[in-house]
């Protein structure tokens, strides 16, 4: 019996109808319950997989996800963590590293024949968990971690935070992230408090690299929370929320925030709204906390002390070094004995603290011979509110420069890098900034916890000429940001709409594709003497032929009526979306037809991912009620990179003006759409 299951136990038997799991909705587990549930669990998952198969996690929270988790660790199966934002290769690609099976449901239905499989001989040998972490740059790697490490580090985070913290802990962090895992999940269960987890569309996070920070403020008022963990973007936008809106969270007892440097900014913004924030220090090879402040800080910045499992000193060369339990290796690669170099570079001051001031492998060395690390600055520009990402690169040019992705529609990055640099020191002052596109794991620019893949990103900005598409994307990013704020729009992508809403969104988006095949058409028409363009228009028009009925049957399953919307007439705002594109085409560029496809296919994709799924759960509509949204998601995820290379094949720089220039303006008519919809209270849904 596992630690952690000795520990539910103790709980149930001494405080049987003390709440463990809530889900926010539903039927909470009290901890009595639970560990009956976990013992049930494991023995019938250590039926369905034997201990030597691993079982791979790709789930959204609930009190189902959670109770599975946990019996997987006491069966001793051991778990491929999955993000849900892995990419259909990403999780291919961890299955097969690790021959990992997938468990499609987390509920075990009943006790199947005995599976076991010849051991891995890519794992080393104890292995209970395996977690991708790509760092910064280069191939992700699966790290193996035992249940004793990883339970060693949930004991010490319970003995450094004091069991008077373990009240309300909210998930926030997306599912399969380590450090929630560990540090949220398995410490609240060992101090015997409640694991709040309910998806995460309720929220504010159905995508969790763009957040609802307001209705991730107003879950924590109303689910009476009293500990989080954060990531600083998580953590900045929460500030802002409450700064704009005046409201604070006096129940909030712990708010630790990790997985990349925090601005020590952004920390005092937060404690002077009544935040109790500690920054913490952590790896994915030590299974996640290394050292968390304790509360008595002053000063903001440091990292706090090394927790007790842990030692911590400084290399000759700055580096931070480990000792301690760390990770077995990673797949295919047991871990060599000795210490670990993190290739962070710190310091220890004269109170123990620990300080991380940037990456080893990260230096610019300036061609002024000057080393600076990026993240010094990084830390500077993120502190304005005007600026939602950035990341500084320079090895060997004259001065650092900036790439910077704008947290608003409005944002003047002009002024926000001219303050910034007035308080820096001449060598490191920002000569240069271009405007980027989002960085996220789906592009491949960001990894699950938050750090900069700086390789990916060098790649795609930083060559001699970024592509066309890349160019797309960081030229239309204010304008998708004002599409991503309306209100209608961030209603259906958190669920809360009413059933009359979406119906009045099918009936606008049937009659929009309805003319995508016939725009096609017309396009094909005037692009003839353009081959390889005709070759993309045959295939787009294969593909989309018909999916304006798949909208009527989705209206019928949803309670409406199909027929009645195919003999009416569109909103004004749907018409001029449809007629502008047919001016765009038949009067000028035909090409900028693909400016249309862009701004359609990338938000169906978002529209597909969480919205489906979200008002699909909160109007308890039958799968039937979304196959226009899921089926073309799914399509146009693979458009996506089709339509990627067409437009990389581009020449004439005529051609893609007109690409820019239409994506631009349908961002605009097709957010008018979106407007037209008119939200009704949720509590008035069928």
């Amino acid at each position: 019996m596992t630690q952690l299951l000795e520990a539910i136990m103790a709980h149930g038997l001494a405080h049987p109808d003390r709440i463990a799991l809530d889900p926010g909705h539903g039927s909470p587990v009290p901890y009595a319950a639970l560990a009956e549930l976990v013992g049930t669990n494991a023995a019938i998952l250590r039926d369905m997989f034997g201990v030597r198969t691993p079982a791979a996690m790709q789930s959204d929270y609930g009190t189902q996800q959670a109770i599975t988790e946990l019996a997987l660790l006491e069966a001793g199966i051991p778990v491929l963590s999955l993000p849900l934002f892995f990419t259909p290769e990403q999780t291919k690609h961890a299955l097969q590293a690790c021959g990992a099976r997938l468990i499609s449901d987390c509920v075990p239905k009943e006790r199947a024949s005995h599976r076991e499989s010849a051991p891995s001989p890519h794992l080393p040998v104890g292995t209970a968990r395996i977690t991708f972490t790509s760092g910064s740059t280069g191939t992700p790697k699966g790290v193996c971690l035992s249940a004793e490490h990883l339970l060693s580090v949930a004991s010490a985070v319970v003995e450094a935070v004091g069991a008077s913290h373990a009240g309300r802990h909210l998930a926030l962090l997306p599912p399969g992230i380590l450090l929630e895992t560990v540090a949220g999940f398995f410490a609240t269960m060992l101090a015997g408090g409640t694991y709040v987890c309910p998806p995460q569309a309720e929220i504010g996070l159905g995508a969790p690299f763009r957040p609802d920070f307001m209705a991730m403020l107003d879950a924590i008022d109303r689910m009476a929370i009293t500990s989080l963990i954060l990531v600083p973007e998580y953590l900045a936008g929460l500030v802002t929320a409450m700064e704009r809106s005046g409201r604070r969270l006096p129940r909030l007892t712990l708010v630790a925030v990790g997985g990349a440097h925090t601005p020590p900014e952004l920390l005092r913004r937060a404690r002077a709204l009544g935040l109790p924030v500690r920054q913490g220090y952590g790896l994915t090879e030590c299974a996640s906390v290394v050292a968390l402040e304790d509360g008595s800080e002053n000063e903001p910045g440091s990292v706090g002390r090394p927790l007790s499992h842990m030692q911590v000193r400084i290399a000759d060369d700055g580096e931070i070094v480990l000792e301690g339990p760390l990770c077995l290796g990673t797949i295919g690669a047991p871990r060599e004995e000795g210490p670990l170099a993190t290739g962070d570079l710190g310091r220890i001051d004269d109170q123990g603290r620990l300080w991380v001031e940037g990456r080893k492998s990260s230096l610019i060395v300036t061609g002024f011979g000057r080393n600076i690390s990026p993240e010094w600055i990084e830390a500077s520009l993120l502190a304005r509110p005007e600026i939602a990402q950035v990341m500084v690169y320079g090895d060997g040019l004259p001065a650092p420069e900036a790439l910077l992705v704008p947290a608003t529609p409005d944002a003047d990055l002009t002024a926000a890098v001219d303050a910034v640099n007035a308080a820096l020191p001449a060598y490191a002052r920002i000569a240069k900034w271009r405007e980027a596109a989002h960085f996220t794991p789906g592009n491949g620019r960001l990894t699950g916890n938050g750090r900069l893949r700086r390789a990916e990103i060098s790649a795609a900005y930083c060559g001699p000429e970024p592509d066309f598409f890349t160019r797309l994307e960081a030229a239309t990013v204010r304008e998708r940001l004002a599409f991503l704020a309306i209100p209608q729009l961030q209603a259906g992508l958190n669920g809360t709409i009413t059933r009359q809403a979406y119906l009045d969104y099918l009936a606008q988006a049937y009659h929009h594709v309805k003319h995508t095949v016939p725009l096609m058409c017309a396009a094909h028409e005037r692009l003839r003497h353009r081959p390889e363009l005709i070759a993309a228009l045959d295939e787009y028009i294969e593909e989309e032929e018909g999916h304006e009925e798949w909208i009527l049957s989705d209206i019928s399953f949803a309670g409406g009526d199909g027929e009645a919307v195919r003999h009416s007439e569109p909103h004004p705002a749907t018409r001029a979306m449809v007629d502008h594109a047919y001016r765009r085409i038949n009067e000028g560029n035909p090409v900028s037809f693909f400016g249309m496809v862009y701004v359609l296919e990338s938000v169906s994709v978002a529209l597909a991912q969480r919205g489906a799924s979200a008002v699909a759960a909160n109007l308890g509509l039958p799968p039937k009620a979304f196959t226009y949204l899921t089926s073309h998601g799914a399509l146009d995820q693979q458009h996506m990179a089709f339509f990627a290379a067409l437009v990389n094949s581009f020449k004439d720089p005529a051609d893609e003006e007109a690409v820019v220039r239409m994506a631009k303006e349908m961002f605009g008519l097709f957010g008018g759409v979106f407007a037209s919809i008119a939200l009704e209270p949720a509590h008035e849904a069928a």
